[in-house]
């Protein structure tokens, strides 16, 4: 009785190979998760457009108008009646982020909208489940759309800044980046605006609802320095000089270009507003790792 031997069979390429080289999650690939998240909801990409059409349109806009308010103060009679109105170089040099009230409200709400709609719809446990170290995933998402929404801020600026030449030309009003101030506003105009970001990410991360964050978010940057100026302001004499460690006035100060006598100058106000956003964010970002999702 005859026995054939079975050989065993060849073992095919990659059998019993461990996982890949570099395989799992990372903070890189985190990253690009949340890139692609951003750039491809079309109703992300229009948003973000508006802001850029909505900032350069405003820096155009104001480019316009400071031509014709000097050009009527070159008239003599119109000059008795303006009396006392600023000089040309203290406001020409900050036409291009004078959108940056209008990108601030917009890009506020949208980083709102992006991390409150994804606990509203329960969207975010895909994000833990495939991320389950919360901190990264928060981080990620934060450092994404700050970096996007300083591009966007700087990038305006800049368009606004090329957009508000030949408009002020004419009238021999056009500067050049190399103006003191004008490079240092232009980029933290960007700097603004990703910093607002993270406020207003982190602010709808601890709410988790879209129209409280957005409306919180709102009332911190735009509300609350009204309170203080009208109804708050009589009641202490130490209100107003408080005032200037909002958000909005500290972000005021780091594009401005003319420093007035007792105002924070840009890096002051560059730490007051990173302050506001670091507390924030880590204060977001405890919150998170103890709380259910």
């Amino acid at each position: 009785m005859s026995h054939t031997a079975t050989a065993p069979a060849p073992e095919t390429a990659g059998s019993h190979r461990g996982p890949a080289k570099g395989s799992g999650v990372n903070f890189a690939r985190v990253l690009k998760s949340e890139w692609i998240k951003v750039t491809t909801v079309p109703s992300t990409v229009i948003m973000l457009s508006i802001t850029v059409v909505v900032m350069v349109g405003l820096a155009a806009l104001f480019a316009w108008q400071t031509t014709i308010l000097f050009d009527l103060q070159s008239d003599p009679e119109v000059a008795a009646q303006v009396q006392g109105a600023p000089d040309a170089t203290s406001i020409v040099s900050t036409i291009p982020g004078s959108g940056l009230i209008f990108g601030q409200l917009l890009m506020g709400s949208l980083a709102v909208v992006l991390i409150a709609s994804e606990w509203g719809t329960g969207m975010i446990r895909s994000t833990m489940v495939a991320v389950p170290k919360r901190i990264p995933a928060l981080l990620a998402k934060q450092l994404v759309f700050a970096v996007i929404a300083f591009i966007l801020g700087a990038g305006s600026a800049f368009v606004g800044y090329l957009v508000a030449q030949p408009i002020l030309a004419p009238s021999d009003l056009a500067f050049g980046l190399d103006t003191d101030g004008v490079l240092l506003h232009i980029i933290n105009t960007g700097s603004v605006l990703a910093l607002v970001a993270i406020i207003a990410m982190s602010i709808g991360t601890l709410l988790r609802n879209t129209a409280g964050g957005v409306v919180t978010t709102i009332g911190l940057l735009f509300v609350l320095p009204i309170l203080v100026a009208t109804l708050l302001a009589g009641i202490a004499d130490w209100i107003p000089d408080a005032a200037r460690f909002l958000p909005s006035s500290a972000g005021e100060q780091m594009v401005a270009i003319t420093i007035a006598e007792d105002a924070l100058n840009q890096w002051q106000g560059a730490l007051v507003l990173g302050g506001w956003a670091l507390v924030l964010l880590v204060i977001s970002v405890a919150v998170t790792k103890k709380r259910d999702v």
